[in-house]
């Protein structure tokens, strides 16, 4: 009975199918059995009777840079666990710790952070790295800092891959740039997604990009050539591009409400993945933080630097999912596409992103206002509220 779990009477919800009541045999961190009044013996249980709790798959951050305090470029194992630890909070069970443009070494010492680094409990798993910039446009830098932005160069990734113990998954890149093609074919090659973001790239660009192989979109709308009737820049292309998902950020800052909205009725909810961007003053009191080097303000109003830019958000994912939901009265089995299931998909993860026998048991389990009640990683409950 070591580390076995039985969860009954709770809604099951995946991206595919109705939602339906049941109950998990959980045992090592896998789910065992699913289906209704099972009895097993456990050496823990959770009852959902009489409380319309929803179970869903953990919710998977693809691009976050930091959290209560603490920032992927601090480049601490103390920075990691803290982030990993805070997180299961908003019903995360799993991230890509995202760096941002940096000098070399700043990146270099991230990354080698990064490969030293094991979970231990009560944390939500770190599934590896988004490395965001350098390569990007000093058009659209965005909070990138401009005097780090440099060339795309495929020998210096692989170094940087063999200093992260290949644990990058994720780069985002401006394929406009010179060197940007063959780069963004290199990544197709080394089974690394390639995002577009930070991008003044015509549509054109975009297209060529795709077909070498970008498969994703980096903060939708932000810091990316925007939509004209006659220039349709990187949003009009990605907007018509099946094979690429784009991130959404759904705090309301970054993206006026309506244009969430607007790229939910366009790429569906199988095209979107939420992600908080987040910086290190999420969970924490409204004031001045550092990210990379610059002070950020922050405020109700959202994350910015001194020069007026957005810089990342203090949004949860928690709060991500009430927000589409709110916008767009997309369905629970959206939520979870949105979520999870779609970056469980772009990341290869073929054990996560879903509730189905031989699947790891990450889960969140929330009211039926959609508040994080539980949070489950790896068949152990890391946080109640």
């Amino acid at each position: 009975m070591k580390n076995t779990l039985l969860i009954s009477n709770v809604m099951i919800v995946n991206h595919d199918k109705t939602p339906s009541k049941g109950d998990l045999f959980i045992d090592n961190g896998r789910i065992m059995k699913i289906g209704y009044g099972l009895s097993d013996k456990a050496e823990h249980y959770i009852d959902g009777k009489d409380k319309n709790w929803l179970l869903l798959p953990g919710y998977i951050d693809m691009h976050i840079h930091g959290s209560a305090g603490h920032d992927t470029m601090d480049a601490t194992q103390l920075a990691l666990h803290q982030m990993a630890r805070s997180l299961v909070q908003e019903g995360v069970t799993g991230f890509l710790a995202t760096t941002m443009t940096q000098s070399i070494e700043a990146i270099e010492s991230a990354l080698t952070n990064v490969a030293q680094f094991e979970n231990s409990d009560e944390e939500a798993i770190l599934l590896g790295i988004h490395v965001e910039g350098p390569y990007v446009s000093k058009k659209r830098a965005g909070a990138q800092p401009i005097e780090y932005i440099i060339l795309p160069s495929i020998e210096q990734f692989v170094s940087w891959q063999k200093i992260s113990k290949h644990r990058i998954k994720q780069v985002t890149i401006a394929p406009e740039v010179e060197g940007g093609f063959a780069f963004i074919e290199a990544l197709k090659d080394l089974n690394v997604i390639a995002s577009i973001g930070h991008s003044d790239a015509t549509i054109e660009e975009v297209d060529s990009s795709v077909a070498l192989g970008v498969r994703q979109a980096t903060h939708l709308y932000n810091q990316m050539s925007p939509l004209h009737h006659r220039n349709p820049g990187v949003v009009g292309a990605v907007f018509l591009e099946d094979k690429v998902k784009v991130e959404i950020i759904a705090d309301f800052v970054h993206n006026h409400p309506q244009a969430v909205n607007l790229a939910y009725r366009i790429k569906g909810a199988k095209g979107i993945i939420l992600i908080t961007d987040a910086m290190r003053a999420k969970g924490l009191q409204y004031g001045d933080y550092d990210l990379g080097g610059q002070t950020v303000h922050v405020s109700k109003d959202g994350a910015y630097l001194s020069n007026g830019a957005l810089a990342g958000s203090v949004l949860t994912m928690e709060q991500a999912v009430k927000n589409i939901k709110a916008i767009t009265n997309c369905s629970l089995q959206e939520i979870v596409a949105m979520s999870s299931t779609n970056a469980a998909e772009q990341l290869q993860l073929t054990t996560k992103g879903r509730i189905a026998n031989g699947y790891d048991a990450d889960f969140v389990l929330l009211d039926e206002n959609l508040n994080v009640q539980k949070t489950i990683c790896q068949g152990k409950v890391v946080y109640e509220k």
